[in-house]
């Protein structure tokens, strides 16, 4: 799969989020940037559904669901190559499975210079 180069945004973002306030404001800043698509799923399962779909070219990421975490979208994505972020009102403090702990993340909330550098990574 080609990525994309760098100081360009990708064409296909999904946004794993439970709260719809905060997905909402991330599609609609994302889009902003002139990416294509953005998909965005609450639960875990709803995200590895559309990630079977069609592959993203990146993923936004939301450690802590409705009584689950994310992590087994973040399995999947790597497996597959994707980059992806994790995005958490927990701070520094939260903890991230090892195989994750390098992996960015950003706070919640976040500025739109910070997700825009994000996304050119």
């Amino acid at each position: 799969m080609e990525h994309t180069a760098p100081g360009h945004f990708p064409n296909d973002v999904l946004i794993v989020e439970d709260d719809p306030i905060i997905a909402l404001d991330f599609e609609d800043t994302i889009l902003g940037f002139g990416v294509k698509t953005v998909r965005t799923a609450a639960s875990v399962a709803k995200a590895l559904e559309l990630i079977e779909r069609r592959v993203p070219e990146f993923a936004l990421l939301d450690v802590g669901l409705v009584r689950e975490k994310s992590f087994a979208i973040a399995e999947r994505l790597d497996a597959l190559g994707i980059p992806f972020a994790f995005v958490t009102g927990y701070g520094a403090d939260v903890g991230l499975p090892e195989p994750f702990a390098q992996r960015p993340r950003l706070p919640k909330p976040c500025s739109s210079d910070a997700l825009r550098a994000l996304l050119q990574l």
